[in-house]
């Protein structure tokens, strides 16, 4: 049996869930009284990657995450997203964060760490760049007018901290 070098044992047979490709859905939650506040779902095959990674957190407002050139959109150098925080009136310090990065045509989250499907731990997700950037525009569109009557930002774009780091 030949010997494999340890970068292809790293990335795994292809068809392997390493090589996946996953869907991205988000929506958001229009605030009261179905909330406390506005506040975004980030679906990835199906699942609601906020709810599942820590169950005290809700998305960041809508309006921050989804803007053109946000913290959702991909760069060529990956960057730690804050995307959800601690719910209530008065967020708490703890902050979900995602590391977004962009290898070709692929959208890589990584930093995650969640119950998947099949119940094993996910940690990266791939998304195919079209899908993903469509997905975040048409989440976007689908938001409805600010409705701000000169006093601020909407409530759509309220959000305690929105906080992108280089690392």
């Amino acid at each position: 049996m030949p010997r494999r070098s340890p970068r292809k044992l790293r990335a795994g047979a292809p068809g392997s869930p390493r090589d996946a490709v996953s869907t991205l859905l988000v929506s958001a939650c229009p605030g009261p009284p179905a909330c406390t506040a506005v506040h975004t779902y980030l679906f990835v095959d199906g699942l609601d990657v906020i709810t599942r990674s820590d169950s005290r957190m809700a998305g960041l407002a809508p309006g921050l995450l989804l803007r053109p050139g946000g913290p959702l959109h991909p760069a060529d150098a990956p960057r730690t997203v804050d995307v959800a925080a601690e719910e209530g009136p008065d967020p708490g310090p703890d902050r979900l964060t995602v590391r977004v990065g962009l290898r070709g045509e692929t959208v890589v989250w990584s930093g995650l760490m969640y119950p998947g499907a099949d119940s094993t731990v996910v940690e990266e997700v791939r998304f195919r760049l079209d899908q993903y950037l469509g997905e975040i525009e048409r989440a976007r569109t689908a938001l409805p007018a600010p409705t701000t009557h000169g006093r601020g930002p909407s409530r759509f774009d309220q959000a305690p901290h929105d906080r992108v780091s280089r690392a």
